[in-house]
């Protein structure tokens, strides 16, 4: 009997992943498995060995992993383009970021900022250094740690002003989504996939990804936030 097909995911693609995986028809009726975890996290366990069929990451994540030999080539599969949305806790006052000035605006009048650990947050620093604003905005910026949605803390009350995957933030509880970032600054991700070179499952583990980037996954990743790669 095939075993259970296992992956794991960083934190962006959980929910679509969950929403997907609950309506995959599996041969043998068997629903696989996917963990999640902060992306820099989950790439890491895949880097030392830990066994899995298949990955989601980062696109520029799963191509490491395949210098390194974790993720056999030529199996990666872009899955979806993933854009980054600003959010307040329900209730606050609605800045406008409207424009690329508003929102720097937004985030110098901001008491406190949140932003992740993953390939939003990176990009975000390089933004506030363009910006000449990070050595001002230090003391209150709050790094979310990996595995902790930024939507989580806004809802909390712990960040006046939180940036992460629109996927993480729109179906989040007790925040007030303002929107995605102006044109002129948005970040967006590709997550693709990739079958692990510890997989004994590599066809099975092929063909889950040939669902996940198929057509009739389009709609969900509207809903997640998310478009079709």
């Amino acid at each position: 009997m095939m075993q259970r097909l296992t992956g794991i995911s960083s934190m962006a693609t959980r929910a679509l992943l969950a929403d997907l995986l609950a309506h995959y028809p599996a041969a043998d009726g068997c629903k696989p498995q996917m963990a999640s975890a902060g992306g820099v996290d989950a790439a890491k366990r895949v880097l030392a060995g830990e066994a899995f069929d298949l990955v989601v990451l980062a696109s520029d994540a799963i191509e490491r992993l395949i210098a390194a030999g974790r993720v056999l080539p030529g199996s990666r599969v872009d899955l979806v383009h993933s854009g980054v949305a600003v959010a307040v806790p329900a209730g606050a006052a609605l800045p406008d970021i409207r424009t690329e000035a508003d929102l720097r605006h937004a985030v110098l009048a901001a008491r406190s900022i949140g932003t992740s650990t993953g390939p939003s947050g990176v990009q975000l620093a390089q933004l506030f250094e363009r910006w000449g604003i990070a050595a001002q905005i230090q003391a209150r910026t709050v790094v979310a740690p990996p595995g902790v949605p930024v939507g989580t803390l806004v809802a909390r009350g712990q960040v006046e002003l939180g940036f992460q995957q629109l996927s993480e933030l729109i179906h989040q509880q007790g925040i007030e989504l303002l929107g995605p970032l102006p044109a002129a600054v948005q970040i967006n991700t590709t997550f693709s996939a990739g079958v692990c070179s510890t997989s004994s499952q590599q066809q099975a583990a092929r063909a889950l990804i040939e669902f996940l980037a198929s057509p009739q996954t389009s709609e969900a990743k509207l809903r997640f936030g998310m478009t079709p790669a």
